[in-house]
């Protein structure tokens, strides 16, 4: 009786590990679209809106790319990636611009940390 016992609760882990790992592979090809260009608005706290354009690349569990708004374009900086989302930075005139977002497949929604303070704006792929 306990060996059947046992045999059970080995093929319960066997199967909640295959069950597991499934899913973070799913996540990670899905994650993967990541990669390209997307555009979106900035608005500040006075309502002036400011373009955005990113081009996103991934490179292992790692984002590179540029950061282009009205100031120039600038190089994305200590990107990652995690099965909650993705996070960099840009470094615009000495000042470090953390950004995190999540990816939902055909937009993505960021939050851009600036002065204490932080924005959230919604990017759209371009085609």
């Amino acid at each position: 009786m306990l060996y059947l016992n046992n045999q059970t609760i080995i093929m319960k882990k066997i199967f909640t590990t295959t069950l597991l790992i499934c899913c973070f592979t799913i996540c990670l090809a899905a994650i993967n679209d990541l990669s390209g260009k997307w555009s979106g608005q900035l608005v500040s706290e006075d309502g002036t809106e400011y373009p955005l354009l990113y081009n996103l690349a991934l490179a292992g569990d790692s984002i590179i790319g540029t950061a282009k708004s009205p100031q120039g374009t600038f190089p994305i900086e200590n990107g990652a990636v995690d099965s909650s989302g993705f996070s960099f930075k840009v470094t615009v005139n000495g000042l470090d611009i953390p950004h995190t977002g999540k990816f939902y497949g055909d937009s993505i929604g960021m939050d851009i940390s600036l002065n204490g303070s932080s924005v959230h704006c919604r990017l759209n792929r371009e085609e």
